[in-house]
């Protein structure tokens, strides 16, 4: 094992006094590992067939997801959820809409051996990234002799680990540029506190940091029943239609929404929302307002040049 492996990414947190916090605006890693990550993300030998990587799902610089309803994989099979964003997911408790990983580095296998994902293992992984002269040779120069499952989950992982948004407008307006939000978004922000949506999207992902019943006051729309959320992993019935709260980061981006991608529009994604979830019927200016506020958001990832070295 190299001493690398014991070394993890270390974010400068910033905290304001509010439901929602903001993303660090600086981070240290290890650059040499992040660059490995990188290149193994958007390589597709970690699938079967060496069609699909990470990023057929995951594009990085268009929202961290593929635009699409559900991802297709190998052979052309296609999933039955929404690909969530890849940007800040280092900052949700859980991975997966149902959390069934606990965590990014437990997350990265699953897509490698899901048969309508990548349909690989890690032998068949192992074995073509040995064969590869610049995986071998970049390996190799981080002192790593023998390529193991543990050496492409820490590298993936380092690069997901800096694909943060920090700058959004909103994280300007918390940390006291009050002209980063324009006069909407500030209405929006203050309806956003007010209606109660920030019962479920805040913190440092505004989202993201527990679970929660879709359909929690009135019934959902019937394009959401199909799938029954965490019961499928827990066996459990008070977890039927429980998902993890999505973040809301970068989210004019990722369209279509929903675990099942069902839904085109931040409008209806709003208008469901503010009446299954808070049992409200919004006026015309009310969603406006809120998808305007949904706007602020968004940030682009920072890139390897922004990266502070441990």
């Amino acid at each position: 094992m190299t001493q690398e492996l014991a070394r993890h990414t270390e974010y400068e947190f910033e905290y304001v006094d509010g439901p929602i916090q903001p993303i660090p605006r600086r981070l240290k890693t290890n650059i040499a590992w992040v660059n490995l990550g990188k290149a193994l993300f958007n390589s597709p030998l970690l699938s079967k067939d060496n069609t699909v990587s990470c990023a057929s799902c995951h594009m990085v610089d268009f929202g961290g997801d593929d635009g699409v309803k559900v991802s297709t994989g190998v052979d052309s099979k296609q999933g039955t959820r929404n690909a969530p964003t890849v940007l800040n997911a280092v900052f949700n408790f859980r991975q997966f809409w149902d959390g069934r990983a606990a965590d990014l580095a437990e997350q990265a296998a699953g897509p490698i051996h899901n048969p309508i994902e990548m349909a690989s293992n890690w032998r068949q992984v192992i074995t073509k990234l040995q064969q590869d002269r610049y995986f071998s040779r970049t390996f190799a120069e981080l002192g790593v002799k023998s390529i193991t499952e543990q050496h492409i989950v820490t590298a993936i992982t380092f690069f997901e680990e800096s694909l943060i948004t920090p700058n959004s407008a909103i994280d300007r307006y918390l940390l006291g540029d009050r002209t980063a939000l324009n006069a909407q978004q500030q209405r929006g922000y203050q309806k956003f506190i007010n209606l109660g949506c920030v019962t479920c999207h805040q913190g440092r992902n505004i989202g993201g940091n527990f679970y929660q019943k879709l359909g929690r006051l009135e019934q959902i729309p019937a394009s959401l029943r199909h799938d029954k959320g965490r019961a499928l992993v827990t066996g459990e019935a008070q977890d039927k239609y429980v998902f993890k709260v999505p973040s809301l980061r970068n989210i004019t981006d990722t369209a279509p929404y929903f675990h099942d991608g069902s839904i085109n529009t931040l409008e209806q994604a709003v208008t469901i929302m503010a009446a299954t979830q808070l049992g409200k019927t919004l006026s015309d200016q009310d969603v406006d307002d809120l998808v305007a506020l949904l706007a602020a958001f968004s940030a682009p990832p920072l890139t390897v040049n922004d990266l502070g070295s441990l």
